[in-house]
């Protein structure tokens, strides 16, 4: 298992860097292309507004989700996309369906199985709606699916959050709380979620701690 997590640890650095290497190459590529090159000011000062927001967002990212996910499975994420939304989910969803739990080796291995496999099926979703977008389109802009749409995300995750709350509801109280009071007072957090999943993990895990003392759990 250590020989694993360290080709696992020099094939995911290799992968990561890959990937932020073809990222920035497309608009370098565009601006070759048009001999049309950005004024570095005008980039500094986009870069001021969201840089920030987006590398909070990637550090809080990588500790919150890497034990849950475990190494394989983190890179996988990370590299591919749509961690929050899809491979967090299918990560947890198979590792519970199986009977293991995050952090261990088994659960490294279904982990990484699980985040593989919705990649795959994700790409070739993706590759058959691009294929049959004029087809779907007057479909997915049904007013009949826009609630569908909108509520995408809460579905995936208050399915998982109903088995794991099952387990041990007082541990759920805090965050939840504190969640619902946060949104109905300030409703535009709402697609905020990549920072405010870790601000949720450690109020559980501070009420966690008091309940812990106090001998309630």
């Amino acid at each position: 298992m250590r020989d694993y997590m360290k080709e696992t640890d020099r094939y995911g650095r290799i992968w990561i860097w890959s990937a932020v290497v073809v990222v920035l190459m497309v608009p370098a590529a565009i601006c070759v292309y048009y001999n049309a090159w950005p004024e570095m000011t005008a980039v500094l000062k986009g870069l001021l507004g969201v840089a920030p927001i987006y590398w909070t967002v990637g550090v809080i990212e990588v500790i919150t989700y890497t034990p849950m996910l475990g190494v394989g499975g983190t890179y996988l994420a990370f590299v591919t996309g749509n961690l929050t939304s899809l491979k967090a989910p299918s990560a947890l969803s198979a590792m519970e369906s199986m009977g293991v739990k995050p952090g261990t080796e088994e659960g490294e291995v279904i982990s990484t199985l699980a985040i593989a496999t919705c990649s795959i099926v994700t790409t070739l979703v993706i590759a058959a709606g691009v294929c049959l977008l004029a087809l779907i389109t007057p479909i997915l802009d049904s007013p009949a699916l826009a609630p569908a749409f909108d509520n995408i995300l809460p579905a995936l995750f208050g399915g998982l959050g109903v088995v794991y709350i099952s387990k041990n509801w007082k541990l759920s109280v805090a965050p939840l709380v504190f969640m619902i009071c946060l949104f109905l007072a300030v409703p535009s957090l709402a697609g905020s979620v990549g920072v405010l999943v870790p601000v949720g993990v450690i109020i559980a895990l501070a009420a966690a701690r008091v309940m812990y003392k106090k001998g309630w759990v």
